[in-house]
């Protein structure tokens, strides 16, 4: 190593510590501005932005819609986070952590709150009957034992790797090789299990795909941080195989859209309040009108 750094006695904040998103990163919760949240006509309202985890929870309501669930139609409202508007006043009464996605469910009596998209996904599939996750026993138990694997691996994947590889101000080769050798040992475990299953929970497509699918299937797709030549993604093919299969259906496929602020215009819909802006309201549209 050609740098060392040695801890000060006592850490203090550096706002000039530099980076992406130095600009909105702080060591303190709760609001910086007022803001309430806008509020669509439907009982679902979705506070969020297409990153991966923003993505798990558009393909599971665009899933749930596509089994015809009529009470999984929802308003999906964007989140610019990179202009700090998480962490509003009316956000943070959603999800204190003020991270997204936030989901608040208007449909009862009381609103009711629900943040992490793991929480989102199950709250989604109880909801509706259990949807998308085994009723019990040992398929249950295999269902969310790799979805809780994705909510504690991706923070490596994405806050480890991601930030020191694509987002840090200077590249550093011990954070960047310390995180893709664990990026690579997740692919492997996946490339492992899904050499001998379907999905990873077995034959059945559940919420654990939905979570783990707009992380490491867009890594081995080679769209996620432009890593994939340097971590040899052709080499998890099994893992390229689900990916691939599930990009193919058609409510991934919408749900991928949804607050999506960047790639081609034509995938984009900032915001979906009813299916029918997959057609009328896409980016490209948008950019074409007066």
């Amino acid at each position: 190593m050609t740098d060392s750094y040695t801890p000060p006695p006592v850490w203090t904040w550096d706002q000039a510590s530099g980076g992406q998103f130095a600009h909105i990163n702080r060591p303190v919760a709760g609001a910086t501005h007022e803001r309430e949240l806008p509020v669509g006509r439907h009982p679902l309202q979705l506070y969020s932005l297409g990153t991966p985890n923003g993505v798990k929870v558009t393909v599971m309501l665009e899933e749930l819609l596509a089994l015809g669930h009529t009470g999984a139609e929802y308003d999906a409202w964007l989140v610019r986070i990179n202009e700090g508007e998480q962490f509003g006043s009316g956000f943070v009464a959603v999800n204190p952590n003020s991270k997204i996605p936030a989901l608040l469910d208007r449909s009862g009596a009381e609103p009711v709150r629900v943040f992490e998209s793991g929480a989102i996904l199950m709250y989604l599939s109880e909801k509706f009957g259990g949807a998308f996750l085994p009723a019990g026993g040992a398929e249950r138990a295999e269902a969310l034992s790799w979805l809780f694997w994705q909510m504690g691996s991706a923070p490596f994947l994405g806050g480890g790797f991601g930030h020191f590889y694509a987002y840090a101000p200077t590249k550093q080769a011990y954070p960047i090789n310390r995180y893709a050798m664990e990026v690579k040992r997740q692919l492997d475990v996946l490339n492992r299990l899904l050499a001998e299953r379907r999905y990873l929970a077995g034959e059945a497509y559940t919420i654990a795909d939905m979570a783990t699918w707009p992380w490491y299937g867009a890594l081995v797709k080679g769209v996620l941080y432009g890593a994939g030549e340097f971590l040899s993604v052709h080499e998890y093919t099994h893992v390229r195989r689900w990916a691939e299969e599930i990009a193919q259906r058609p409510a991934v496929q919408r749900g991928r859209m949804v607050n999506r602020t960047f790639g081609d215009p034509a995938s984009q819909l900032h915001e979906r309040h009813d299916a029918r802006d997959f057609d009328t309201r896409t980016q490209d549209k948008l950019a074409a009108q007066p």
